[in-house]
């Protein structure tokens, strides 16, 4: 069972789950290619990173904007949809080639949460404002 699964209060339900976009795999790969010439040393950095991504959630769900890290610790940023004022795209010329980018979601005050490498980040954005705004 996921950590936002756990998480759910009553009456709450995930309304959608934010994957990564496969870029976000490229360091783990790098460093399993670079496990030839360096005779495996680099397979530790494969493996954290394998582990990373791993132990990451994103998504949204009626109630809240979840962000999920960490492998052994656990650390987590959440938003309440009430509390969200701005959801905005980073996207550089890459990221708009192939399809991936930032999405920062700002609430009151001076809280934030941030996706990064996310895939389709348009599509992220309007999940996003879809729940906390069902109106408009």
């Amino acid at each position: 069972m996921t950590y936002i699964e756990e998480s759910l209060s009553s009456g709450e339900k995930i309304e959608a789950l934010f994957p990564l976009h496969w870029f976000a795999r490229v360091p783990m790969y790098l460093w399993l290619v670079l496990a030839i010439p360096t005779l495996g040393l680099t397979l530790i950095l494969a493996l954290y990173e394998y582990l990373k991504l791993k132990h990451l959630e994103q998504g949204v769900t009626n109630k809240r904007v979840i962000l999920k890290r960490g492998i052994i610790s656990r650390n987590t940023e959440e938003m309440k949809l009430q509390s969200i004022e701005t959801v905005e795209i980073e996207q550089g010329i890459g990221g708009r080639m192939f399809g991936y980018g930032t999405v920062k979601i700002t609430g009151r005050g001076i809280s934030d949460v941030t996706f990064k490498g996310i895939d389709d980040p348009m599509q992220v954005k309007r999940d996003i404002e879809s729940v906390s705004n069902p109106l408009g």
